[in-house]
């Protein structure tokens, strides 16, 4: 099979860069479209919590997150600047062209949360991943119960999406709850670790017949999963994604097995439940 055949699976279609926002240090969101109007239409289909390959020719290829959601006309990834790779993109400008693969993986099954509340627990960059889950909640608030936010960052600074922020702390029937570890003289909010917002005074969760998602770093992860544990959660209603190098995206190359199960394929989103099952900490 040739590179430049239509059918290959590891051929990917031309990006035009639009714009770039920077959100935080060594982060930045890139809006972009397909340069086939075809592929960007197919594209638009894609599930919360899904993932793509992005390609910087004569560089290399590195897997991301989808934050927007399919019921937002923009396409974007939020990327962190943690290699070669992601550097060569953070150096782009807007008309420069680059491919994208995908989109890959599972996702979240926002169907079959249809008529519970959901709970979206992130911790910095965790965010990204989370986005797309929750704007699609958002667009389809008649759908779902209680909706609420608990995210924390280290410092003001280092907040995800502010502008976002601002907006879901002021939409009805929605709560959102933000907490920094260290304050500065800008910021009046809460001051602790993410699960400190679970105990603040007024705040109630539910535990009957909904779903958490959380998302962070390690440390964060696993103090967060012993506090909805405590409250009642049960494994399968913890939803987490993965990260792992996914190189391939499509069960081929191997680098993203854990146990029987391929990151890529089988998730990047996984139940507690799951996770517990494949015999590796995250």
């Amino acid at each position: 099979m040739s590179w430049f055949e239509p059918d290959n699976i590891y051929r990917p279609k031309i990006a035009i860069l639009d714009r770039v926002v920077d959100e935080i240090a060594e982060v930045k969101t890139f809006f972009w479209h397909f340069k086939n109007p075809a592929d960007q239409e197919a594209f638009r289909h894609f599930r919360p919590g899904q993932f793509a390959q992005v390609s910087i020719f004569g560089t290399g290829e590195f897997p991301a997150s989808l934050p927007p959601s399919p019921t937002e006309t923009e396409t974007f990834f939020t990327i962190r600047q943690v290699g070669s790779v992601t550097a060569a993109l953070h150096q782009f400008k807007p008309g420069a062209q680059f491919g994208v693969r995908g989109p890959y993986g599972n996702g979240f099954p926002m169907e079959s949360y249809q008529g519970q509340n959901l709970v979206f627990v992130a911790g910095g960059i965790g965010l990204i991943p989370l986005r797309s889950g929750i704007v699609y909640a958002l667009k389809n608030r008649e759908k779902y119960g209680r909706i609420q936010i608990f995210y924390g960052s280290r410092n003001p600074r280092d907040l995800m999406y502010l502008t976002s922020l601002q907006e879901w702390q002021k939409a009805d029937g929605f709560e959102c709850h933000l907490t920094v570890d260290r304050a500065d003289a800008s910021w009046s909010g809460n001051v602790g670790v993410v699960g400190g917002l679970f105990k603040k005074p007024g705040v109630s969760i539910p535990v009957e017949n909904t779903t958490a998602f959380v998302c962070g770093p390690p440390v964060m992860f696993r103090f967060v999963i012993k506090d909805l544990v405590a409250m009642g959660f049960k494994d399968h209603q913890i939803v987490s994604t993965l990260e792992r190098y996914m190189k391939c995206g499509v069960g081929k190359c191997g680098h993203c097995c854990i146990g029987v199960a391929y990151v890529c394929l089988d998730g990047p989103v996984f139940t507690y439940e799951q996770i517990q099952k494949l015999g590796e900490d995250i």
